[in-house]
């Protein structure tokens, strides 16, 4: 897969072809653009790097703030004006995109520094990116776990330079920039330097070696070198007192002549830093040849997790892109934490589990259960250092609470590794879970029976349930029984008049986005609904069956047509995340054939090779993997160690499922037509399990994760495979009264 990886795709503003069909009805709200970047990274890893240009999306991309609809351009050519380290992968987030120690090579002198080049050739590969400025200079940067190297190389020059600006943070466009609270710069000997910044309360300590010991090094400030000068401290930095200050090397180049600079990172200060660049890249001086090499290596196995076939080069890029964006976030970086004492797990860049606790956690924890681990480990020191289980959680003080957008996801990914009996301390977890579930909207849902956004009431009834199976792991039944009723207020949340939600504020939807969760208890919900031939008759409505097609929002979309497009209460069709599980709703109403007819279209028609191949912003690989699960003919219901079968998109596939020591699980086809965009859909006609039949639409995660063969019979019209069973629910009963509050645990 390393070889078809296309690191470019979505950075640019959505470019496919325009839909057709049912995908022609949907209608996005949210930003046309991936926001990706395709700067060098480390699965899982601590640190990117990519070109700045400073513009939306990532600080690599040419467009302005754009929160829907077209993304505006602010340069007509990629440009940038050195390279920085940590950037998102994906996500919409503003004031989060750290882009830190920007490197510039310059023939110019400092004066000219923040400049913007044109770049006028660019490539990528995972783990590696180059560009050549129109300066002339070649630049090509890897990265390690905790280090990055860079490689310049330079045309003749009597006078070259590299400068690295300690002070630049965040995005060049109104308030996108971040400011230094305090810094610390001080060389220690020709070609090394140490430092520190703490930026939004988080301490970032590096540490530099560059090959040039007969260039001269210096330090400058406000664009002014300070000859003979071997520190820099600044105890209280203003905004409005801010001037840029850094480290410089300069000398006189051969033509083609290659410099070197080498960063470790840490948010344990500086020699931790060293430490960790030492343990990346060997002691150099020169390293970069070595580090893409294993980077590379590494991002191999983690893609070689999965294989697909297929005879069509361009979806074969499109999958393994995906797989490889699903992969570059969470930020793991094992003992960095810079808020508490312990050595063990420390994570950052969780942004956020709204976006990917449906479908990149699932997939994390199919093809890296040890990393999954980590990740929970550092949500429960998360928690106990600092008070909440995060919604989101970024290199800053303090966790970031987006609480408009959710509650309590992080007890859906817990209660996925707990059901597939990984190891973890889970009393911890469960006293964690428990104190979290009673935090800010639980609050309201105790005492009122449900909390607004009413889509709250669903998230914390929900995480009762998955703490629940938490309670039954640690041998609590008293305590599972005490939270069965509040785990039963998603009632609460619908309207029984439509089958909706109630009306409420809602985040990034209306209430028809929201209505289609696949909640716990399914089969009571669809009865609140009338039944499941009423429910069906509401997906149908809101997936645009015999509806007229859509015009798409364009830059700086108006208010009335926006309102317009709500109106329409339309599935997104993965332009955002609210909605991505509805179409595996219908295999509860026994109407596999539906799901089949959404997911093709989806998955044809919305995503795309070149940059504009996304439909809307990848979320830290939140939209990607729900590629990879939807292609795969497999989609996890999170929290409920479910995952439903549905038409594959690949004649055959591969997944290692537990990492090294784990096993294969392979999806195969009989009667299986290669797909087109606009083409037919392919329908399940039959199951096999390890070569016995299999009648329902469902395997549990420990079927998957344990490995095996599943063999899926395509056919051109629906059959009746599914139509009898029902994925498991808490019950099969009418649905129940609305959970009034009383006695509270």
């Amino acid at each position: 897969m390393l070889d078809h990886v296309d690191p470019f795709i979505g950075t640019d503003a959505t470019a496919l072809t325009t839909p057709t069909g049912l995908a022609g009805t949907w209608w996005w709200p949210k930003p046309q653009v991936g926001n990706t970047h395709p700067g060098a990274t480390y699965p899982l890893g601590m640190v990117s790097a990519c070109a700045y240009s400073g513009a939306y999306p990532t600080g690599y991309g040419r467009y302005d703030l754009v929160t829907e609809g077209v993304p505006p351009l602010r340069h007509e050519r990629q440009m940038a004006s050195g390279f920085t380290h940590f950037q998102q992968s994906g996500t919409g987030a503003i004031r989060k995109y750290y882009n830190y120690f920007r490197v510039t090579p310059m023939l110019q002198p400092l004066d000219d520094l923040g400049a913007l080049w044109e770049i006028e050739e660019e490539s990528a590969a995972p783990g590696w990116y180059s560009a050549t400025l129109a300066s002339g200079i070649r630049c090509e940067v890897t990265v390690g776990p905790k280090s990055a190297v860079h490689r310049y190389t330079f045309p003749e020059h009597r006078d070259a330079r590299l400068v690295i600006d300690f002070s630049l943070g965040g995005l060049a466009i109104p308030h996108g920039r971040t400011v230094p609270l305090r810094a610390h710069l001080h060389t220690l000997a020709p070609g090394v330097a140490q430092g520190e910044i703490v930026v939004e309360g988080a301490p970032l300590g590096v540490h530099v070696e560059c090959d040039t010991p007969q260039w001269r090094q210096m330090l400058w400030y406000d664009r002014r070198l300070m000859p003979g000068g071997t520190r820099l401290d600044f105890d209280h930095i203003r905004p409005t007192t801010l001037r840029p200050f850094g480290l410089m090397w300069a000398g006189p180049t051969e033509p083609g002549q290659v410099v070197e600079l080498r960063f470790g990172f840490s948010l344990r200060g500086a020699a931790q830093a060293r430490e960790n660049l030492v343990t990346d890249c060997g002691t150099g001086p020169s390293s970069f040849t070595t580090r893409r090499a294993a980077t590379a290596g590494t991002w191999r196995d983690h893609l070689a997790t999965i294989s697909v076939e297929t005879p069509s080069e361009d979806r074969r890029t499109v999958f393994a892109s995906a797989l490889y964006h699903s992969l570059i976030k969470p930020c793991l970086a094992p003992g960095e934490s810079p808020f508490w004492p312990a050595d063990g797990p420390f994570a950052f860049d969780i942004a956020t589990m709204w976006d990917i606790y449906r479908t990149q956690l699932p997939l994390l924890t199919a093809l890296r259960p040890d990393r999954a681990i980590e990740l929970a480990q550092a949500l429960l020191y998360i928690s106990e250092e600092e008070g909440n289980l995060p919604i989101g959680y970024r290199m800053a003080r303090g966790a970031d609470q987006f609480s408009r957008q959710a509650s309590a996801l992080a007890h859906t990914f817990l209660a996925d590794l707990c059901q597939l009996d990984l190891e973890l301390d889970w009393d911890w977890a469960l006293v964690h879970m428990h104190n979290d579930l009673r935090r800010s909207y639980g609050e309201d849902f105790l005492l009122r029976g449900e909390a607004h956004p009413i889509s709250h009431t669903l998230d914390l009834a929900f995480g009762y349930w998955c703490t629940s199976k938490i309670a039954d792991r640690v041998g609590d039944p008293d305590l599972a029984a005490q939270f069965a009723p509040l785990a039963a207020r998603w009632v609460n949340a619908f309207d029984p008049a439509d089958g909706l939600l109630k009306d409420s504020t809602f985040y990034e939807g209306g209430k028809w986005n929201y209505s289609f969760r696949l909640i716990h208890d399914m089969a009571a919900r669809i009865a609140m609904a009338g039944g499941e031939e009423a429910f069906v008759a509401l997906l149908d409505r809101f997936f645009g069956f015999d509806a007229p097609a859509v015009s798409q929002p364009g830059v700086r979309p108006g208010v009335e047509e926006m309102a317009r497009g709500y109106a329409l209460n339309r599935f997104e069709g993965l332009n955002n995340e609210p909605d991505m599980e509805a179409p595996w709703a219908y295999q509860y109403a026994g109407r596999p054939d539906r799901t089949a007819e959404v997911v093709h279209a989806v998955v044809h028609q919305q995503f795309g090779t070149g940059r504009g191949g996304l439909p809307g912003n990848d979320d830290s690989g939140g939209l990607s993997s729900w590629y990879v699960w939807a292609t795969l003919g497999l989609f996890p219901v999170a929290g409920q160690n479910l995952f439903l079968i549905n038409a594959p998109a690949w004649r055959e596939s591969r997944i290692d499922v537990g990492g090294s020591a784990g096993s294969t699980f392979i999806i195969e086809t009989t009667g299986f037509e290669e797909p087109e965009p606009g083409g037919p859909v392919q329908y399940v006609q039959a199951v096999q399990l390890n070569g016995a039949p299999l009648e329902r639409t469902w395997l549990t995660g420990n079927e998957l994760h344990r490995g095996g063969r599943l063999h899926i019979t395509l056919g051109p019209v629906p059959g009746r495979w599914g139509t009898g069973s029902r994925p498991p629910s808490t019950s099969t009963t009418e649905p129940p009264a609305p959970a009034h509050p009383g006695a509270t645990p």
